[in-house]
Parts: C-alpha cells; structure tokens; sequence
C-alpha cells in the first residue's frame, strides 16, 4: 500500500511504539495511529517521546515535524537517507558553482508565472485594479530576467515580485486581512501568519518530497545554502507558493472559513491562529495540495504534492543531462 497519509497532532502528550503502531497518550486516553500508510507525522504541540520511538518510525519511512506550542516550525526527523548518490551530489556542487544563475532565473520566472494565474482570476472577475500588476509580471519581469544578472539581481526581482503581489491584496481581499508589509518572525497581523503558517507547512511538505529523490536537500540555488536549514526546500517551494498556499488563503477568507475574531489568538493581537484556526486552514492546506487534475504534459492525472517531487527530477535532469529545468507552473494543468 502507498504511504500517503500525513497524520496531525493537536494536542499535548506522548508518542511511543506499542507494537506495530504509533500509540499517542494524552490526558484523555490513548489513540493509535496506523504506520502500514503514513507517510508524514505532524506535532502541533509539545509532545514527549523517546529515541526508541525515532527508530521505530525510521524504519518505517516516517517523516516527523516538529512545531512548538505556539505553533512555530521547530524542525523535521526523518528516517536514515536511502536514496543517497555521492555521484549526484558532487555534480549538483558542480551545478550550484556553474550554473546557479539558470535555476534562480528559473525559479523566479516560475514565482512570477503562478502569481499571475492565481491573480487573473480575480482580473477576469472584475478586479480591473490587477491588471498593472499582471501586466508588469507577464512582460517586464522577463526582461528582467533575460539580462546578465548577479545573484543579488535576481533576488531582488524576485523580492519585488512578492512586494507587488502582497500589496495586490488590497484589491481583493478584506480590510482585515489586508498586507502592509511581510513580517515574519514573529508575524504580527492575521494574513501575515496564515502566509507564515502556509509557507511553513508547504517547506515541510517539500522537505519530505524530496527526501524520496537523490538530491541534496542542503545544496540550494536561489537561496544561497546555509547550515541549519535545508535551503533547497526553499528553492523548490517558492513556485508553488501562489498554487497552494495563497490560493488556499484566498479560498479560506474570500469564503470568511477563517475570520480574525474566530481564529486568531486575541491575547496575542490576533497574530497567531488557534487551535480551531489550524485545523480549518490545515483541512484546506490538504485539500489543495493533494487536489488531482489532468496534467498537460504527463497526459494523466496528478496531485501538486505529485508535482513538488516531479520539480525534484526535473532538477536532476538538469544537473546531470542539461536539459532545460522549468518549474511546474498553472499552464501544465488543463
């Protein structure tokens, strides 16, 4: 059987094996968690276990993901790489020091595509206010782009991609969740932590992706590789950014699933979702990244979860046969 399940834990407690499941205790009893089809462990709270445990879902291909009380990402386990290649990795050094400037402009070309396919759908219902916007990241973003450009050039287009597209919000979104300026640690306004929160959960979603190919998950290319996080996670996330986090944003508002006098903590100015509000905005997270639809070049059906792994190979591709890498965007879907 496929192991495609991805299990949440929302309160505090204790993991430990009994058998062969995953047993959870906490003050409400005990809970067993299947492992025969899962595939990603999720602790949205302080929870307690041993190092037995961490071998037990090792061996069972587990990915865990660790997040602190106040719903912060605090890092991942998963199980003894299987899938490593020294070949592999010596030839995506090689990549990041020859080539690096071809998968940024890639990735940034990629952001700029999925941002304006999420936003013509507001255009084409009326919101006209878009359309300097749209027409900025269609035509001037590439010439941008075409030009003999430093790392440092290419980051900046891409940070004013995302500058531009935060202040679109005003456009189409309510007065409460509308974005002034991104701030990140800590957030400090409702839209700024369902980005935080929907970034931080597409990474780990990533992280887990491609921990399933032979790449090196601390070798970036856009971001630049630093220790203590795995920055090609980053790199491979950014495009479906706009696919899969926005669009499930703007779904959860526009809808008002999520409101900031419902699902916000108050006692911390409305800047952290609560449990209530994770669990809404985790359900839709799911729902969109496990969504299928016909895939235009494949020529059959696949999920965006699918598609993250996919952007894996095709980076491998590239690295190893120099065939052209483009991230997935919107227009391979039919």
């Amino acid at each position: 059987m496929a192991k495609n399940h991805t299990r949440y834990i929302f309160s505090m407690g204790e993991l430990k094996r009994k058998d062969n499941s995953i047993a959870f205790k906490n003050e409400k009893g005990n809970f067993y968690i299947p492992i025969q089809d899962t595939r990603e462990l999720y602790c949205m709270n302080e929870v307690s276990f041993n190092t037995k445990f961490l071998d037990f879902i090792s061996r069972a291909g587990i990915t865990l993901h660790l997040f602190n009380y106040h719903g912060n990402y605090s890092g991942s386990f998963y199980p003894k790489e299987q899938l490593v290649s020294g070949d592999l990795t010596i030839k995506q050094s090689l990549c990041f020091i020859e080539r690096r400037l071809n998968i940024a402009k890639a990735i940034v070309r990629a952001i700029a595509l999925n941002i304006h396919e999420t936003l013509y759908h507001y255009f084409r219902h009326g919101k006209k206010e878009l359309k300097e916007f749209l027409d900025w990241l269609k035509s001037d973003v590439e010439k941008f782009l075409s030009k003999e450009l430093t790392i440092e050039q290419i980051l900046f287009v891409e940070g004013q991609i995302w500058s531009r597209f935060y202040d679109s919000f005003k456009y189409f979104l309510p007065e409460d969740f509308i974005m002034n300026k991104r701030v990140k640690r800590p957030p400090d306004n409702p839209i700024n932590a369902l980005v935080s929160f929907g970034n931080t959960l597409l990474y780990t979603k990533t992280i887990s992706s491609i921990y399933e190919t032979h790449l090196n998950q601390t070798i970036s290319f856009l971001h630049s590789p630093r220790e203590g996080r795995f920055s090609l996670s980053l790199d491979i996330s950014e495009a479906f950014k706009p696919i899969i986090v926005f669009k499930t944003i703007f779904d959860l508002v526009g809808k008002k699933r999520i409101q900031v006098a419902k699902h916000f903590d108050k006692s911390l100015n409305y800047a952290l979702l609560n449990e209530e509000g994770k669990k809404i905005f985790i359900d839709a997270f799911e729902t969109r990244i496990n969504e299928t639809f016909m895939h235009k070049k494949l020529k059959r059906k696949t999920s965006f979860k699918n598609c993250i792994k996919l952007d894996g190979y095709k980076l491998i591709k590239y690295i190893v046969e120099n065939k052209e890498f483009k991230p997935f965007n919107l227009k391979d879907k039919i």
